[in-house]
């Protein structure tokens, strides 16, 4: 569960003032160093610093390098799961870009290289936010022409096919909009599964058919239930569903055998014993795809709270299918920031006053608070799932009994927030869509404390919160569930971030400094996360409903006291707060119904909430904001390029040393991936 750049970033909503990261417990980067490396279509790459690096022991350097490259094997499987064509499509691609002999000023071509770009930054052919297959401003014509100017061992045929045919069946995939039009399809009274492009289902499925499959798996009486169908593809074959698992010797198992090669490696160099016994039991998993084996690592990876180098890999979030079910591959290189981690490790002393003390109702509170670790983090590799596009915080495992029963993970990546918000300075954002001068104080104050400490009691406390009655079903919420996991999560940490209680541990420095988190969030929830939307359509995305649900609840419910408005302005419209202690009030109010929902398991309840508060789209607003956005010209969606870790060897090929470089750019990262992490085939079928 995590709280992503969906979240917090959108729009550039935050423009720190001097000094601000240093009040988040972190020295600012050297002011010589470049953030922005290539924008292009909606997007804009990023680069982010690793501070502490070279503060390592050599020992901690090597097992960075180790599992860094085990992040990058696994790149290829992010790519298939999303679409069962991207890969084919991606080479293609590459092969096209890499041999291209044409006129490099046409507009075919230049149209060809965005669309490349595209592909990577999203991990396939649908858009990594709006889950719409995006359009290639290149002709078709241009793209076979190209295709068939190619070496034929460049065109990933399948076995026996020809290029004519393989351009028969991959053109329309591209270029037809009424073929797999979105990757992930959240449209109340459609069938998720028949409509979603991703491949986390093969053949001829239905929903009904998927949720009988998984419901006759479960026991409801089981206290410790494993995550079903989570690690696995479904598929129909011979009219009977089976489990093609994603292990060693099944799916993917090219890609699993290199990740597991360099996790053996990593092994060798591991901190502490808890750390290596993590990376076996995570070893005999990916051997084995039994998920039981899954939740022995997930706990081992909890209990590990001593080791400075931290790591996700593996399939992990499930946002990718519309049912919740299906793991996305991911993976995350980081280590502790002792420093700013002192501020985290504040707020999970205290989680048991925190829970005590919510307006959830006390039968949906846990009675003790279990193993609740914060730390913030210096992430020093992203891949699968994590990449381009990246999380700004994450609270792990997913697993509701491991969270009741051991406590869960949590951070906050404060470089990457550091990166997003030294890049947005200056960009004009704040000043085009905050209403006055007094919100705009507020913000370059206290904008980027209050941005990271509301990441801080999401995934700290938020996702680790409350607890299902017995017997409850953690899927009975369906398609919905995301959604209001996400909302519960967030509301905790906003309702907290306005408690004077932050203020009493020091952690806050006044009473006055939640209202530019309040400002800025109600703001993007009922504007400027509109930025991200097409014209005329609706919000599909988890985040985005969450956000607007929250916002646009707390928005109605207020309106009898006038707690938030929209007031116009030389023909714009502003979002103002009133009051910001009655907001106070309504959000916790929701957070109790949100809870509710979630421990009962409510799904008609998850339903109203989300479909009345957190899907239809203003349309008369939504124009405004983006032609507003659109004279900013600011691109809405941020990505990184990973810093390249390199490890220097002597004679004997010893690791003597390990460097770090950020001079890579986006285009060349990307090749090299291609070209050095890419084991699994075209087709994995």
């Amino acid at each position: 569960m995590k709280k992503t750049i969906f979240l917090t970033m959108t729009a550039l909503s935050i423009t720190a003032g001097a000094g601000s990261a240093e009040a988040a417990g972190k020295s600012a980067p050297p002011k010589e160093f470049n953030y922005i490396v290539d924008q292009f279509a909606d997007l804009q790459i990023l680069r982010y610093q690793v501070p502490g690096f070279e503060q390592l022991s050599i020992k901690q350097k090597e097992l960075i390098y180790f599992l860094s490259q085990a992040a990058n094997e696994g790149r290829d499987i992010l790519f298939d799961q999303n679409c069962r064509y991207n890969l084919a499509i991606r080479r293609t691609l590459e092969a096209i870009y890499l041999n291209y002999k044409g006129d490099k000023t046409s507009n075919d071509y230049k149209q060809f290289v965005v669309y490349l770009k595209r592909v990577w930054f999203a991990n396939g052919i649908h858009h990594h936010y709006g889950e719409d297959k995006f359009a290639p401003g290149f002709s078709k014509d241009f793209f076979i022409k190209q295709v068939k100017a190619l070496p034929q061992t460049k065109v990933p045929v399948r076995k026996g096919q020809s290029v004519d045919a393989f351009l028969t069946e991959i053109s329309p995939v591209i270029f037809d909009p009424s073929v797999m039009p979105k990757k992930v399809n959240q449209a109340h009274g459609e069938d998720l599964i028949k409509t979603s492009a991703n491949n986390y289902y093969e053949g001829d499925i239905s929903q009904k058919e998927v949720e009988d499959f998984y419901s006759k798996m479960k026991d409801p009486n089981d206290p410790k239930p494993i995550a079903y169908g989570h690690n696995s593809r479904l598929a129909k074959v011979n009219g009977k569903l089976v489990e093609k698992v994603w292990k060693v010797g099944g799916l993917y198992s090219q890609a699993i055998t290199r990740i597991i090669y360099w996790l053996e490696k990593a092994g060798t160099v591991a901190e502490t014993p808890q750390q290596k016994a993590v990376i076996e039991k995570l070893i005999e998993f990916y051997q084995k795809g039994d998920l039981k084996l899954f939740d022995a690592y997930a706990i081992l990876w909890v209990h590990d709270t001593q080791s400075q180098i931290d790591f996700v890999n593996g399939f992990t979030e499930s946002y990718g299918d519309p049912l919740g079910l299906k793991g996305s591959w991911e993976s995350n290189v980081n280590f502790k920031n002792l420093e700013a981690t002192k501020r985290t490790e504040t707020i999970s002393a205290n989680a048991q006053w925190f829970e005590d003390n919510s307006p959830v109702d006390k039968r949906f509170k846990k009675e003790k608070v279990k193993g609740v670790t914060a730390k913030v983090i210096t992430v020093a590799q992203l891949a699968g799932d994590c990449y381009p596009s990246t999380p700004i915080g994450i609270n792990l495992p997913n697993s509701n009994w491991i969270r009741k029963d051991y406590g869960s993970k949590s951070v906050t990546i404060e470089n990457i927030m550091e990166a997003y918000d030294k890049a947005a300075q200056k960009s004009g954002f704040n000043e085009e869509f905050v209403w006055s001068d007094n919100e705009l104080k507020s913000i370059r104050k206290y904008g980027f404390l209050t941005d990271v400490l509301h990441t801080d009691l999401h995934e700290c406390l938020g996702h680790g919160s409350g607890k299902l009655l017995p017997g409850v079903d953690p899927d009975a919420l369906k398609a919905y569930g995301k959604t209001i996991e996400e909302a519960r999560a967030d509301l905790f940490g906003l309702y907290y971030v306005g408690d004077p209680k932050l203020v009493e541990l020091g952690i806050l420095p006044d009473k006055e400094a939640y209202k530019a988190e309040y400002y800025k969030y109600m703001m993007n929830g009922l504007m400027t996360q509109l930025t991200r939307i097409e014209p005329g359509k609706n919000i599909e995305e988890a985040h985005m409903r969450n956000r607007q649900l929250i916002a646009r609840w707390v928005y109605e419910h207020g309106k009898a006291e006038n707690v938030v408005e929209f007031k116009q302005r030389d023909g714009k419209t502003f979002v103002v707060v009133n009051d910001y202690e009655k907001m106070h009030k309504l959000l916790g109010v929701l957070l109790a119904e949100i809870q509710r929902v979630k421990s009962e398991g409510d799904f008609e309840g998850a339903k109203k909430l989300v479909e009345d508060y957190g899907v239809q789209v203003d349309q008369k607003l939504h124009d405004e904001v983006l032609a507003r956005y659109k004279k900013l010209e600011l691109k809405p969606y941020k990505g990184f390029v990973n810093p390249v870790i390199t490890a220097v060897k002597d004679a004997k090929g010893n690791i003597k040393d390990v460097k770090i470089s950020y001079t890579e750019g986006y285009t060349e990262q990307m090749l090299r991936y291609s070209g050095k992490f890419s084991p699994l085939p075209t087709y994995n079928e």
